[in-house]
């Protein structure tokens, strides 16, 4: 048996990363049909610690199961009780079924690539297939998200005067969210734009480091129309929310003050918070939520059309991409659990879940106009 001394045993470990040969390139590892699809930009970076792999695999694993139980539990119990069945809610049921979608169709492949090697071992076609499906089901919530506040905008500013939510219009613009997101996620099987491997290598997404005219035009019409453009609607929308319940309630204090009472409503818990203070949390989460979800991916978006790729790494790229997957359980939580109406049906469905919510008496509060804004903020 050959005896090294310790000098030629450090100089041979450092010759290793991670188990590959000094100057191996995480393309090593990549099966031979899915070397066509791998951008060259990765082609220069080594093999990343094998633990990312199983990090990522666990983190993924806590992630899909948290969202695909919390999204059919909103799904359970908007399809079972009848309060709940509103054309306003039927949003909130759609964005349960995008995200359950992105859920179901990205989760288990990606948790079996990172236990599988770290390598998108699924083909080309799969490859495509996942991210296209990935494409569709986070624009169709993004799209969502604009239109439940386009809904409550609708309801708390024009009031009255505002066009009235039916189950028909809910319905169409519910197809108008389906279709816009599958229209920008079909262009790449056409030419325009590309569905590659990204990052670690273990799950694919469009190309956004291909600098030739197509690839380029398709990521800035991609930013544009479903980052920018959501997120204008989202921050009008909750900005003239907040800004019509607070000239509202001020308008109520003055009357108060005029007459000399304490408070106009009739049935108002005066401990309770007032209300631009609930629906200014309320705004404040959905902005909050919408920038803290995607402005992480689309900076490195933006980074790989126009900026310096140097310093897109794989793990750069696959942290930003998770983060928008928590947006599927987030999005439960603050359109759906926050509900008044929903906490009630989750608390006689699910008694155990220690919900301690009374129902709610919307025929006394209807009789105060502000109370009235206020049961509209929370049904929305």
């Amino acid at each position: 048996m050959e005896i090294l001394s310790n000098a030629t045993f450090a100089h041979r470990k450092t010759e290793l990363v991670w188990g590959f040969p000094a100057g191996a390139s995480i393309m090593d590892t990549v099966p031979e049909d899915m070397l066509e699809m791998i951008h060259p930009h990765w082609k220069k970076f080594p093999p990343v610690n094998p633990m990312w792999h199983y990090l990522l695999g666990v983190a993924y694993f806590f992630l899909g199961i948290t969202s695909i139980t919390g999204n059919s539990l909103v799904l359970h119990l908007f399809l079972k009780t009848k309060e709940l069945k509103t054309p306003a809610n039927m949003f909130v049921v759609n964005l349960a079924v995008s995200d359950l979608g992105m859920m179901i169709t990205q989760f288990p492949m990606f948790f079996f690539n990172c236990f599988s090697g770290g390598v998108w071992i699924f083909g080309p076609f799969m490859c495509e297939l996942y991210a296209c499906t990935g494409s569709i089901f986070g624009l169709c919530s993004i799209c969502t998200m604009a239109a439940i506040s386009y809904d409550r905008y609708n309801v708390i500013v024009h009031g009255m005067k505002g066009t009235p939510m039916t189950y028909g219009r809910a319905a169409s613009l519910i197809l108008f969210c389906w279709f816009y997101a599958i229209g920008w996620s079909i262009p790449p099987f056409a030419g325009w734009g590309k569905y590659i491997p990204e990052g670690i290598l273990d799950s694919c997404s469009f190309d956004y480091l291909t600098r030739d005219s197509a690839t380029v035009s398709y990521t800035c019409c991609l930013f544009v129309s479903n980052y920018c453009t959501p997120l204008l609607i989202i921050t009008f929308c909750y900005y003239h929310i907040v800004k019509a319940i607070m000239h509202h309630e001020e308008a109520l204090r003055e009357q108060a003050k005029k007459m000399n009472v304490t408070s106009l409503r009739s049935n108002a818990d005066q401990n309770a918070q007032s209300a631009e203070i609930r629906v200014a949390k309320v705004a404040m989460m959905n902005i909050t939520l919408w920038i803290g979800m995607w402005t992480p991916y689309a900076a490195i978006v933006l980074r790989g059309a126009f900026g310096d790729q140097e310093k897109i790494t794989p793990l750069v790229t696959i942290l930003p991409a998770l983060i928008c997957k928590c947006a599927s359980i987030a999005n439960p939580i603050i359109y759906a659990i926050s509900h008044p109406k929903y906490r009630v049906a989750l608390q006689k469905e699910i008694p155990w879940f220690c919900i301690n919510e009374k129902p709610s008496n919307t025929k006394g509060d209807t009789q105060s106009q502000g109370s009235a804004c206020t049961t509209s903020t929370d049904q929305a």
